[in-house]
C-alpha cells in the first residue's frame, strides 16, 4: 500500500495515490480516483464518478458526491456541502447528475455551500459560510449569501496612491501600475468660478486614437462587469460620477485600481485582464477603445489569456 490508511477508514477504491493520507471514519467508494499526497479527514465520504487531483486537503465532515472533479492544490473546509442535483426528490435520479468543476488551487471555506453544475476558478476564495449560486472567476474572493465577489486575490491596492491631495490631484502626471503597460493618468483640473475642467489630448494623456465610447451606469453595486482581455485593443477609462474598482492582470501580476475622482484615467492596454466592479449607486464609467467593436478581439477565457499571453513573450 504506497498510502495511508486508518484502520477505521473503508477505502474501496483502487486508485489512490502515493503519501495520500485517509483518516478515521472516511468511505471511498471503487469508482473514486485520488491523487497523490491529498489529506482526506475525518468523516468525508467520496462517492464513484469523483476525480480528485494532487496535494488535495478535505476536512472533516464533507460529501464528495457524483460529478465533481477537484483539481490540485485545492482547500475544502469542513462541512462545506457540494450538491449535484438541482430539484432533487427521494428515489428519483437524473439520467446525469450536474458537472461541478474546483479548479486548481482553489479554497473553500468551512461550512460553504456549492450548487450543482458550478466552476470555482483557480486561486479563488470562498468565505465561510458562502452560498454560492454562480460560477467563481479566477482568482475572485467570494463570500455571502448569495456568494458575491468582495475582491481579487493578491491585487494590491493603490487606492493610497490616487487619492492624491487636492493641490497634487491638480497636476496633470503618469504613474506605471505593477501590472506592465498600465496606466494611471492624473488628468489637468481647471477650476474658475464657472467650474471646473479636465480633458486629455492625442499624444497627451490619451494614449490613441479614439474610434469608439461607450458609457456604462446604473449598474447594481455588487455587479462585475468585463472579465476579458483584448488581442488589439486599447482602452482608456474615467469614472466621470461616482467610484469603480478596476482589476488589472497580466497573468504573473494582479492589481486593484480605485477609479474615485473624475480626472483619474486608467489606460488598459492589450492582453491584460481586466475586470471591474465595486460601483458606487451613481457611478458612470467612460471607456475610450482604440478600435471599433469586433467579437473576434475579445479573450473571454482565463486559461486561454494565458496561453496567449505566455506566446506573446515566448522569444
Amino acid at each position: 500500500m504506497i498510502y495511508f490508511k486508518h484502520p477505521q477508514a473503508i477505502v474501496e477504491s483502487e486508485h489512490i495515490g502515493e503519501g495520500t493520507r485517509v483518516w478515521a471514519f472516511v468511505h471511498i467508494l471503487p469508482g473514486a480516483v485520488i491523487g497523490k499526497d491529498c489529506n482526506i479527514c475525518d468523516h468525508v465520504f467520496i462517492e464513484n464518478d469523483i476525480k480528485i487531483g494532487d496535494r488535495v486537503t478535505i476536512k472533516c465532515g464533507v460529501q464528495v458526491w457524483d460529478g465533481i472533479e477537484i483539481e490540485d492544490d485545492v482547500f475544502i473546509g469542513p462541512n462545506a456541502t457540494f450538491t449535484n442535483d438541482a430539484f432533487p426528490r427521494s428515489k428519483q435520479y437524473p439520467t446525469r447528475f450536474a458537472k461541478t468543476l474546483v479548479r486548481k488551487g482553489a479554497s473553500i471555506g468551512a461550512n460553504a455551500t456549492i450548487l450543482p453544475g458550478l466552476t470555482i476558478g483557480d486561486a479563488s476564495m470562498i468565505g465561510a459560510g458562502a452560498v454560492v449560486t454562480r460560477d467563481v472567476p479566477a482568482f475572485a474572493v467570494v463570500a455571502g449569501n448569495p456568494a458575491e465577489i468582495r475582491g481579487y486575490v493578491d491585487a494590491s491596492d493603490l487606492r493610497k496612491t490616487l487619492r492624491a491631495s487636492p493641490t497634487e490631484s491638480e497636476s496633470p502626471s503618469r504613474r506605471p501600475a505593477k501590472v506592465r503597460g498600465v496606466q494611471v493618468l492624473n488628468l489637468p483640473l481647471i477650476k474658475d468660478m464657472r467650474g471646473t475642467l479636465s480633458f486629455a489630448e492625442i499624444g497627451q494623456f490619451l494614449p490613441f486614437h479614439p474610434k469608439r465610447f461607450f458609457f456604462v451606469f446604473d449598474v447594481p453595486t455588487r455587479t462585475v462587469r468585463g472579465e476579458h482581455a483584448h488581442r488589439e485593443l486599447h482602452q482608456f477609462m474615467i469614472c466621470i460620477q461616482g467610484s469603480c474598482s478596476v482589476v488589472v492582470d497580466d497573468g504573473s501580476q494582479r492589481e486593484e485600481i480605485l477609479l474615485d475622482r473624475n480626472n483619474i484615467g486608467l489606460h488598459v492596454p492589450p492582453l491584460v485582464w481586466s475586470v471591474q466592479y465595486k460601483y458606487s449607486p451613481d457611478a458612470v464609467l467612460l471607456v475610450l477603445a482604440s478600435e471599433v467593436y469586433m467579437a473576434e478581439d475579445y479573450i473571454r477565457d482565463y486559461d486561454e489569456f494565458l496561453r496567449l499571453k505566455k506566446e506573446s513573450i515566448t522569444p
